[in-house]
């Protein structure tokens, strides 16, 4: 359950325009939490995709260099500022790119399109992250692979009440929510978890569509 009742649009709007917003300083604003551990975990999530891979949420790009040798990536995001950083940075790496503007919560491709989905640290910032998780579910093909890394609300009863109040600023000054239960809302949208790594508030979650064998 959300902390609130927002209705699914106006939130989402307000999150891109948030985002976008951020997007010249965003790379500044995040190399704290990358130099902390972040960019390790990504490369990690990302070095798993193979074939034809949507990254849901592909931000500035930064991603976009991880990849192995052979993989089509195609890149979505809900904010044109990051767009544009993201399209940029593709001009730099050897994979193949397609970068466009696309909402998680209803994806513009056809079923079982993609033998991998990924996302880092976007779910936080998705206004009906269930919804997108589903979506997700459905344009990846019956054996693909569904790869999260995404920090949740912490179990200690105290630091979950303290990320319950920071999400009140977190989200109007920067777009995400700091107490997501994503591991939940995983199991929520109907996949299936085949592995997840837990570090204190990270999960690397490596997922399917349900029901795949």
């Amino acid at each position: 359950m959300e902390p609130d009742n927002l209705d699914v649009a106006t939130e989402q709007a307000a999150v891109t325009r948030r985002y976008n917003r951020l997007a010249s300083i965003y790379n500044l604003y995040d190399a704290p939490m990358e130099m902390m551990g972040t960019r390790k975990r990504r490369k990690r999530m990302v070095e798993k995709a193979s074939g034809e891979v949507l990254e849901v949420g592909v931000g500035t790009g930064k991603n976009l260099a991880h990849y192995a040798d052979g993989v089509h990536v195609v890149g979505i995001d809900v904010s044109t500022g990051m767009l544009q950083r993201a399209r940029n940075q593709a001009k730099t790496v050897p994979v193949r790119t397609n970068i466009l503007e696309a909402d998680v919560q209803e994806l513009p491709f056809e079923d079982n399109t993609f033998d991998t989905a990924l996302a880092t640290c976007v779910f936080c910032s998705v206004a009906d992250p269930v919804q997108g998780l589903r979506e997700v579910a459905r344009v990846v093909r019956p054996d693909g692979r569904i790869l999260l890394l995404e920090h949740v609300r912490p179990t200690n009863r105290i630091l979950g009440w303290m990320a319950d109040v920071a999400s009140a600023v977190t989200r109007r000054v920067f777009g995400f929510r700091a107490n997501r239960r994503t591991e939940e809302n995983v199991a929520a949208a109907g996949l299936e978890i085949i592995d997840v790594s837990r570090h204190g508030i990270w999960r690397e979650i490596v997922a399917r569509p349900q029901g795949t064998g």
